[in-house]
């Protein structure tokens, strides 16, 4: 638009507005919130490169609480629930070079919100070169026959047509990288900080629960 067209717009009410610029205005918002969404994860997290799992990690925990990062251990549902579990959680698996699942995930939620047909087709293609061809960047481990069939999609793209990987992304972490973060430093160091006088800081869990030392027990007498 050019300057003199958009101060002119700037000077009229929402009602004065022709409904095309109002449709291209409220496309544009929708675009930087979901961009917004994704930053922290597909432009923040950087490669698998140089990263160590003796390393410190970035995670921002100094306003996490005990029984905030306690919560996150009751089920993967609820840790995914809490933007701060979710970030944690993918410090986490950085560490271990499997950051890609919690992105691809993160990225197909977003793709299923897609209203606009021109870009449900760029963001599928987008994710499709980043996550499932052979040569993407950050390829997820799926099998070769979901992978084809996502290959196939990519002549017309649906908004279902992530679906099947998204899941199998999604009971991988569940059922393998779950449980480990759990036990993990990054979690642990979260759970033991305790207020003045505490003495045990102990919650039920599905998986573990916590002793005044932050050590993690699956003995079902703990409870």
């Amino acid at each position: 638009m050019a300057p003199k067209e958009e101060a002119y717009f700037k000077m009229q009410g929402p009602e004065d507005l022709p409904a095309s610029k109002m449709k291209e205005a409220t496309n544009r918002q929708k675009d930087k919130e979901r961009k917004s969404r994704l930053s922290l994860f597909l432009t923040k997290s950087g490669s698998h490169e140089n990263v160590s799992p003796h390393k410190k990690t970035n995670t921002e925990s100094s306003n996490i609480s005990p029984e905030a990062a306690l919560q996150w251990s009751d089920s993967f549902e609820e840790l995914l629930k809490h933007s701060d579990g979710m970030r944690t959680f993918a410090e986490f698996l950085r560490t271990e070079f499997s950051e890609e699942n919690i992105e691809f995930w993160l990225a197909c939620e977003d793709y299923k919100n897609i209203d606009s047909e021109t870009k449900l087709l760029s963001t599928a293609k987008y994710i499709y070169t980043v996550f499932i061809d052979a040569n993407a960047p950050k390829e997820v481990n799926i099998d070769y026959s979901t992978k084809t069939s996502i290959e196939r999609d990519m002549v017309r793209p649906t908004k279902t047509c992530f679906e099947a990987a998204q899941l199998k992304v999604y009971n991988l972490m569940k059922k393998d990288s779950y449980p480990r973060f759990l036990h993990s430093d990054i979690y642990l160091h979260l759970t033991r900080r305790k207020g003045p006088g505490t003495t045990m800081f102990r919650r039920r869990s599905r998986s573990c629960v916590f002793n005044d030392r932050g050590e993690a027990s699956s003995n079902p007498s703990a409870w």
